[in-house]
């Protein structure tokens, strides 16, 4: 399908052609365009680019995204509507994915239930085998608190789990452990096995579907309460809300890792399910490589979130430029504030001791708004 521009809404083309905008419209440039409305002349009205144009109403509907490839310039430039095969395949499933996803909670609960009821004595051998490895995927407080721990636990989020299955001197051993011991291969062998029992359920619809986790910024996630089993005792109930949990947080793991495939900078949120006193919580990680707009230096942001049920919302930003480090905390509840700030003389020693230069380290009632440092990919999809 052509689509052949008659006028200009916003601009006039002779104009936007002696100027910066031009240099987008160049013949054989793919451009994101979409429909704004209908003109009081009865024009179609669509935003291609940084233009606003008037076009005739083609014959098909027009999805509410698409791409056009410009064809030809002049008074009346010519637009070639690409079909949603020519759209880059991440960005296509991120929009088949982003309705799909949910957090990690809904799916902590049922799991936290299953273990807590004889339900979990009827479930297939394979199934309590599969939510068991589930269970050893989920970290520990010792775990996170340590360097090394925390770089296994980013390491085992999911995030990388092709790269790792990829790496070409991965012996089956290896590759075996890592598929049990990842948070990703670990949703995807259980994944596997409920799909034999029954198709899973639709996703809930949830109107306008939120942005990916890079674009929305860090955001404390709540502990949820245990899932409710059936009074009669039965498995089916609980079995298919664990499908479609389990459904949900495979789908937020894609969503993250077509993010990070598509971010220009090198950002990474990461999502690390832990085990805490009586119940599981979520850490949320953003990681972040920098440059030092003065020297040029390289150093790394690391922003954090996190729920617990005694200290509630908790947020942190870590700037390392090698060897001075920022710190800031944030926390909903002024007693917890407090409870850090008495951690602080402790915590200098410890860094002193490293060699690490403390310019900042701070901790402030209330938590930060989203940053939303990030270009969209996909600013909003609907489901």
């Amino acid at each position: 399908m052509i689509i052949q521009p008659i006028s200009l809404a916003a601009l006039t083309w002779a104009g936007a052609a002696s100027g910066t905008t031009a240099q987008s419209w160049r013949i054989g440039t793919v451009l994101s365009a979409r429909p704004l409305g209908v003109s009081p002349q009865g024009l179609l009205v669509l935003q291609i680019g940084a233009l606003t144009v008037e076009t005739e109403a083609p014959g098909n509907q027009l999805p509410a995204q698409f791409q056009v490839r410009v064809l030809s310039l002049g008074a009346q430039p010519q637009l070639e509507i690409l079909s949603h095969a020519s759209e880059p395949t991440f960005q296509r499933v991120l929009r088949e994915r982003l309705p799909q996803q949910n957090g990690y909670a809904p799916l902590l609960s049922t799991l936290g239930a299953l273990a807590q009821r004889p339900v979990l004595r009827q479930l297939p051998p394979a199934v309590r085998t599969a939510l068991a490895l589930l269970e050893q995927a989920v970290r520990t407080p010792a775990d996170v608190t340590r360097g090394e721990g925390l770089r296994e636990a980013i390491s085992r989020s999911g995030l990388f789990f092709e790269s790792k299955l990829a790496q070409p001197h991965a012996t089956l051993s290896a590759l075996a452990a890592l598929a049990e011991d990842d948070w990703k291969g670990a949703l995807l062998r259980l994944s596997a096995l409920l799909d034999q029992r029954a198709e899973a359920p639709p996703p809930p619809n949830r109107g306008d579907t939120a942005p990916p986790l890079l674009q929305r910024g860090l955001q404390a996630q709540a502990r949820l309460p245990l899932a409710l089993v059936p009074a009669d005792g039965e498995a089916g109930p609980l079995l298919d809300r664990l499908h479609g949990d389990v459904k949900a947080a495979l789908a937020r793991v894609e969503v993250a890792q077509l993010e990070a495939s598509a971010s220009p900078l090198s950002a990474w949120m990461i999502e690390i399910p832990l085990q805490g006193e009586d119940g599981r919580d979520v850490l949320q990680i953003q990681l972040e490589s920098t440059t030092d707009a003065n020297d040029g230096s390289q150093g790394w942001t690391l922003g954090f979130a996190l729920d617990l049920p005694a200290l509630g919302p908790l947020q942190g930003e870590l700037q390392l430029h090698e060897p001075r480090l920022s710190v800031r905390l944030w926390a909903e509840r002024a007693e917890t504030a407090q409870r850090l700030e008495r951690q602080f003389m402790p915590l200098r020693q410890r860094l002193a001791a490293c060699g690490v230069l403390l310019d900042q380290l701070v901790c402030q009632v209330g938590l930060p708004q989203p940053s939303g440092r990030h270009s969209a990919v996909l600013l909003q999809a609907t489901a």
